[in-house]
């Protein structure tokens, strides 16, 4: 299959933070436009792309995002109150965006290609501290904030919930996103915790 037969349309929100493949991101959306666009999803059961913004606001004009984000799909939803609603999203795959374009409402459309799914890798022993840490946080979280399975064997699974919840950069969060790499993107992380407890 070559990579323009996955390429498709994806309505893209672009926010000041990044989600990784496998997490849960509770929204609240007020701007018509992604009111229109989260309504659009609900109806049809469809997805939308979260991507950090590289240079822009959250509200107001199109922000420029960075080229690879996460594919949400729409878990939940509430409207409080009017014009408000309230939405839990599970982050699916990645995707790359190849083109924009902005409709007349002000929503970023982007061509998007799918990013592979990082194979599941194991987590070298050098690297178990993170796992720990990892562990302890989601026992003071609690379970409901991170979707089962809880695969802590598994250094994909690991490295996106550590990058998720650790006090990081927007472009460091970025840059974790888009690596390929998961021991890589482990040993990162596992360096950034041990600066923090020394």
């Amino acid at each position: 299959m070559n990579a323009a037969a996955k390429r498709t349309r994806l309505p893209l929100f672009p926010l000041n933070t990044v989600v990784f493949p496998g997490g849960r991101m509770p929204l609240r959306i007020f701007e018509q436009r992604y009111v229109d666009m989260v309504k659009q999803a609900i109806a049809d059961d469809s997805p939308f792309g979260i991507c950090a913004i590289r240079e822009g606001q959250e509200t107001g004009a199109p922000a420029v995002p960075y080229s690879i984000g996460t594919r949400v799909r729409i878990t939940d939803w509430d409207m409080p109150e009017t014009g408000i609603l309230h939405i839990d999203t599970q982050a699916d795959t990645r995707f790359v965006i190849r083109h924009t374009q902005v409709e007349p409402s002000g929503l970023l459309i982007g061509t998007v290609d799918e990013v592979s799914a990082e194979p599941t890798s194991a987590i070298p022993r050098e690297l178990e501290l993170a796992v720990e840490i990892l562990r302890h946080i989601i026992d003071e979280y609690g379970h409901a904030h991170f979707p089962a399975p809880h695969t802590f064997d598994n250094a994909v699974w690991v490295g996106y919930r550590l990058s998720e919840v650790l006090p990081l950069k927007l472009s460091v969060k970025q840059n974790l996103l888009e690596m390929n790499d998961s021991v890589a993107r482990m040993r990162i992380l596992t360096e950034f915790l041990k600066r923090q407890i020394n």
